[in-house]
């Protein structure tokens, strides 16, 4: 069994105000922390990773298809992979969560 605290590991800046650290991975999934500041969005993009996630803090809006999917604090949520989204930090406080990824996405486009 490996363990892993948000403590040990780097968190990157993916784009501006959006930090992402890269938890445990497994052969069939990976778990990723990320803090949205107030204000931050995370432009669209598309992954072959199936998502799914929680929210501990905040509010994130996602957009998918146009539509817009408010997602708050207890909430959980599943993005097929290969669906393009996006996602905004419309509120006053950070918002924090998890993503698990399948299969693991630990090196994401944007650190390449």
């Amino acid at each position: 069994m490996e363990r892993l605290s948000l403590s040990d590991v780097e968190t990157t800046e993916a784009v501006p105000d959006v930090h992402l650290a890269q938890l445990a991975a497994g052969e069939e999934m990976s778990v990723q922390h990320f803090h949205i500041a107030a204000g931050a969005s995370v432009p669209e993009h598309d992954h072959p990773h199936e998502q799914t996630g929680y929210i501990t803090q905040g509010t994130l809006t996602f957009v998918v298809d146009g539509e817009e999917i408010r997602v708050t604090e207890g909430d959980s949520y599943v993005i097929p992979g290969g669906e393009p989204h996006s996602a905004e930090n419309r509120g006053d406080e950070p918002v924090r969560g998890v993503d698990i990824f399948s299969p693991p996405r630990v090196n994401p486009d944007w650190q390449e």
